[in-house]
């Protein structure tokens, strides 16, 4: 019998490396996607010795409209069985609004949003025969917090996925399809350097970081328990909490603690 796949994007660093070891560690074979060819040759190598699992990799930029197709068609044609999709991939726009070029806008939109419903809508009739299917979309607290003053579009488009991994509840959990959307708080990764936020990431209190690993474990478990919805850690559940509910003027001064310059004009 052909053992399930794992599909994970953004999987050369951070959570998305992290999610890769913990389904590598449980006995999965995987397919790792990323834009960096060879550091995706490199960890792919390293997680197959590390597990004795198999591991495929393929190159591709989901800013770009083809990329989901690329990736289902070389799945489809090595006939890879995916029974997890992953949806990691991130992406950052560090100019605001009205300086950030559309081109960039559009790209930031096409990764952390319509990548996501390309590749659930590409692997779901596949899932749906099958009977199974297990869906993770990284999203963020984001989600539920206001409008930020940094990285305009990044809140938007995560409240978005949230709202599109309840859809896929609504309508494929009785196909035996589960989608959990993951979202973490500050989360000690590569990406707040690489998407040039990383003094505002120096500023945030320790105690409100988590390791990639953390996320990771806790978010793999969630999957497997069919979580709809999981919040990293006790701490950012009642920040969540309270970003859903505490009146603005309240939200302003808690901001200013958690998340300092993210809400200041």
């Amino acid at each position: 019998m052909r053992k399930p796949y794992a599909l994970i994007t953004g999987s050369t660093s951070g959570i998305g490396l992290e999610i890769a070891h913990n389904l590598g560690k449980r006995g999965f074979n995987l397919i790792l996607t990323a834009r960096r060819k060879v550091l995706l040759k490199t960890i792919s190598i390293k997680i197959s010795k590390k597990y004795n699992v198999k591991v495929d990799y393929i190159c591709g930029d989901l800013s770009l409209k083809e990329t989901p197709n690329k990736i289902f068609e070389y799945c489809d044609l090595k006939k890879y069985d995916i029974n997890i999709l992953i949806n990691n991939a991130g992406y950052g726009i560090v100019a605001p609004l009205h300086e950030s070029s559309m081109e960039d806008e559009e790209k930031c939109i096409r990764v952390l949003s319509i990548s996501v419903i390309a590749l659930t809508k590409l692997f779901l009739n596949k899932m749906m025969k099958k009977g199974d299917g297990k869906i993770m979309i990284v999203s963020s607290v984001a989600a539920f917090a206001p409008p930020s003053a940094v990285q305009s579009l990044y809140g938007p488009t995560k409240t978005f996925v949230n709202r599109f991994s309840e859809l896929i509840n609504l309508n494929y959990n009785k196909y035996g399809i589960y989608s959990t959307a993951v979202c973490p708080g500050y989360t000690i990764t590569n990406f707040h350097t690489a998407s040039g936020v990383q003094d505002e990431m120096n500023r945030v209190p320790k105690f409100l970081k988590s390791s990639a690993f953390r996320v990771a474990s806790g978010s793999v478990d969630a999957m497997f328990k069919r979580k709809h919805l999981y919040v990293p850690t006790k701490r950012w559940k009642i920040i969540a909490f309270l970003l859903k509910t505490v009146p603005r003027p309240i939200f302003k001064i808690l901001s200013s603690i958690i998340a300092p310059g993210r809400f200041e004009k």
